[in-house]
């Protein structure tokens, strides 16, 4: 991404960050996120090898995000409190499915997948997925 001089600041309003490097991250397509660089003000301006770095990055973390998602995430869960179907369940979020692909994938509602998150929130004392799936993973 080349900017304008000064256009940067209207997205990172640190007066330091004088010099600024994205490249992409991309999956399936789709640019997913990116991953920036700077370097004060004062320092010397990237480099065309500098920037072929960056590239490399960003292509090996694109490669890696396409590899895990071939991949189904297997947990060893460190809770007994779960039901199987609740390990299920958490196995395909863990996986990023979202309710109505679980719902399809088990051959129940979408409605069903949410109520049964809700009580297995409950029973983790969690508040979220990731919160959920980082607590069975441990």
């Amino acid at each position: 991404m080349i900017l304008p001089p000064g256009v940067w600041q209207t997205i990172c309003p640190r007066a330091d960050h004088g010099h600024v490097m994205v490249g992409p991250v991309v999956s399936q397509g789709h640019l997913v996120g990116g991953i920036a660089v700077t370097r004060h003000r004062h320092d010397a301006n990237f480099t065309a090898e500098n920037l072929a770095d960056l590239n490399a990055l960003c292509l090996h973390v694109s490669t890696r995000i396409a590899v895990l998602r071939t991949k189904p995430a297997i947990l060893e869960f460190n809770c007994d409190c779960l039901t199987p179907r609740e390990a299920q369940i958490a196995d395909l979020v863990a996986q990023g499915m979202t309710n109505k692909e679980i719902g399809t994938e088990l051959w129940i509602t979408e409605n069903s997948v949410k109520q049964a998150l809700k009580r297995m929130f409950r029973k983790l004392k969690v508040a979220s997925r990731a919160e959920m799936v980082a607590q069975l993973a441990n």
